[in-house]
């Protein structure tokens, strides 16, 4: 049996860093179905998991991925699955279920251009919102977005730690370039890795309730077939997971899978601020974006402007305190993203008027170039001083 965790420097494109990276922290599962361009995920997961005695299952479409995964996760495995636009889609339902049953898993999204079939080899980041509100009724989600091979590998660890903390579906949302960069990825030892796995009952198994939950709001997770009795439903259930169809169990279900989320957005959200020390504008952005951005702000620097970048790396939940605290310092934002202004608007909800806000993004299938963002932020430099 190979081992589990390839220590050391490897050469590998986005897609491939994943894999290793889902290893790495342990998912011993994997159900999908090609789609470009995320099949190299596939693919690797495909050729390692073998080595390491998981499983890989291709299934017959997205649902049946997303299920599977779900089921796999009840049996006590770290799963996940992999698929771009369309497919993600087709997985919404099921993400719900997940969701509603506070399945821990990790669902990996390498954008393309949209909508439906669209650009399949070229870049998107149109689904930023899908990802937030894509199933129905009321929930939190995680979603978080790597920019380079050694941030998918990163990541995805992330996620799959998120996951098993908070007992629920944790989506990556990288896109096409990422997916398909080679670049040096370096995979630290297996002693170097943190990894988080979930909370398990105790006590006697007659008793178990799987959604009686203490203070953190997480509820241990037994495991099918140790002799736990439970009851798992896509109905709205009390703790023991019987339907109970009831305003008042509605509420109290929903209120602990949205506060769950919301109590600890300071240990969830992740970002990075470049060059935001003394800078009079902010670019935020994410994913590949934020090279072209980096580009940009040294091409800025030569001449005169001081800018810098709030880099995202959890999208939902949102960053709402840092981007208010940003407004107190710069004298300007510019929202850069390859959709038609998703996070512009969570942007502009956030800065309500404290700043002027301006945004950079089209429709899909290439990146910026840095003379667009220095254009822009020029604008608001010159706006500033009339």
């Amino acid at each position: 049996m190979s081992k589990s965790v390839l220590t050391g420097q490897h050469f590998v494109n986005g897609d491939v860093a994943c894999a290793e990276g889902a290893i790495a922290c342990g998912c011993r599962f994997f159900a999908g179905y090609p789609i470009t361009p995320a099949t190299e995920v596939a693919e690797r997961m495909a050729e390692r998991l073998p080595q390491v005695g998981g499983v890989y299952i291709q299934m017959e479409d997205e649902l049946a991925s997303m299920a599977a995964i779900l089921g796999a996760s009840w049996g006590g495995m770290k799963a996940m699955t992999s698929t771009s636009g369309p497919g993600f889609s087709l997985m919404m339902e099921n993400i719900g279920l997940g969701i509603i049953t506070e399945t821990p898993c990790v669902v990996v999204n390498v954008q393309r251009a949209g909508p439906s079939t669209g650009l399949p080899t070229l870049c998107g980041q149109g689904d930023i919102m899908q990802a937030r509100w894509g199933s129905h009724g009321h929930y939190e989600i995680i979603a978080l977005s790597p920019g380079s091979p050694q941030e998918i590998f990163d990541i995805t660890i992330l996620a799959f730690n998120l996951s098993e903390k908070y007992r629920l579906p944790v989506i990556i949302l990288t896109d096409e370039i990422v997916g398909h960069m080679s670049e040096k990825v370096v995979i630290p030892d297996e002693k170097e890795i943190e990894i988080v796995n979930r909370k398990t009952p105790e006590g006697s198994k007659e008793n178990y309730m799987p959604y009686m939950t203490g203070d953190d709001l997480v509820a241990p997770m037994a495991k099918a077939g140790d002799g736990y009795r439970f009851h798992i439903t896509g109905l709205t259930h009390d703790s023991r997971g019987y339907p109970v169809l009831t305003p008042e169990v509605q509420k109290e279900m929903v209120y602990k899978i949205v506060n769950k989320i919301r109590k600890n957005r300071k240990d969830i959200i992740y970002f990075e601020e470049i060059e935001l020390e003394g800078a009079d504008f902010a670019i935020i952005t994410y994913g590949i974006s934020v090279r072209v951005a980096l580009k940009a702000v040294q091409m800025l620097k030569n001449d005169g402007i001081k800018c810098g970048i709030l880099k995202l790396i959890t999208i939902w939940p949102f960053a709402e305190e840092k981007i208010i605290e940003i407004c107190e310092r710069v004298k300007g934002i510019l929202v850069v993203e390859i959709n038609l202004g998703q996070i512009f608007l969570e942007v502009k909800r956030c800065v309500e008027g404290r700043v002027p806000v301006k945004f950079l993004g089209h429709a899909g299938g290439a990146v910026f170039k840095p003379v667009e963002i220095i254009r822009l932020i020029k604008e608001l430099s010159e706006d500033g001083k009339n």
